[in-house]
């Protein structure tokens, strides 16, 4: 299929699937409001929230912050709490999973980025992100992004599907010193520092290297999105200009690019 058809075709697909991803929020929402557990509106589903009421028009995916302790929580119970049709994605639940990101995936659709492979069998469905906030400490941001990014990478590299080479045999020595590295440096300033005031995402999907003031976090506020109220930070554009900067600029067209490369949101009737 010539690439351009294929990008018409996800596109078109593009809106059915936000709402089958806004179907799974509300109901991770339902779950979420009946143990008690708090979670917020993050990365672009924020951004979209403030600045267009809803999806960001080319965004193909929801994120959900939440702290480490509530995520486990709700891992606990929602897998049997969640509609047939839902699973909840793990790498405890699917094992063949690579990615540390908890997911909520849509089991009668498909979802395939440019990083997914079909040499091994996980759940490739249309899905929401979960992502676990923990305390990071108040460290010089130049150096928080070159430790977020070392680690994130390093990490992806060493869980990726490797091929016996010389190569990959180097690899496995550099980027696990590069990985055991900056973890130290971030354990370090944890012990040291001043850990109260700021969190971030788990180390190892904190690539930008990114951490926001608790109290722009709590206590977590509401905003609306797609028509109906939800979760998020306190204090949004704080939240938002620590990830974005300039949030309220919309980016050139070149630049609104969407994820996925197919799409598929129904499978069967």
């Amino acid at each position: 299929m010539n690439n351009r058809y294929l990008k018409e075709y996800t596109s078109g697909n593009l809106r059915t699937c936000q709402l089958k991803e806004l179907s799974i929020l509300e109901e991770v929402d339902k779950i979420c409001k009946r143990h008690g557990i708090e979670y917020w509106l993050d990365g672009g589903t924020l951004l979209g929230a403030v600045r267009h009421k809803g999806f960001i028009p080319w965004d193909d995916d929801i994120d959900i912050g939440m702290t480490l302790e509530d995520m486990k929580r709700f891992c606990c119970v929602a897998q049997d709490e969640l509609p047939s049709h839902l699973f909840l994605q793990t790498p405890e639940s699917d094992a063949k999973l690579k990615e540390p990101i908890v997911k909520i995936r849509d089991l009668n659709s498909l979802y395939i980025e440019s990083s997914d492979t079909f040499n091994v069998d996980y759940e490739k469905g249309i899905f929401i992100d979960i992502f676990p906030f923990v305390p990071c400490p108040d460290m010089p941001k130049g150096l928080l992004k070159k430790v977020g990014k070392g680690i994130c990478h390093s990490y992806s590299i060493l869980h990726r599907q490797h091929y016996y080479s010389l190569r990959s045999f180097a690899e496995y020595f550099w980027f696990t010193g590069k990985y055991l590295c900056f973890s130290a440096i971030l354990k370090l300033y944890s012990i040291f520092g001043n850990t109260r005031d700021y969190m971030s995402n788990m180390p190892v999907s904190n690539g930008y290297g990114i951490n926001h003031r608790r109290d722009s976090i709590f206590p977590i506020g509401q905003i609306e999105f797609e028509g109906k109220t939800f979760p998020a930070p306190h204090n949004a554009d704080a939240y938002l200009t620590d990830l974005f900067k300039n949030y309220m600029e919309i980016p050139p067209v070149e630049k609104r690019q969407v994820h996925a490369v197919v799409i598929v949101p129904e499978l069967k009737g």
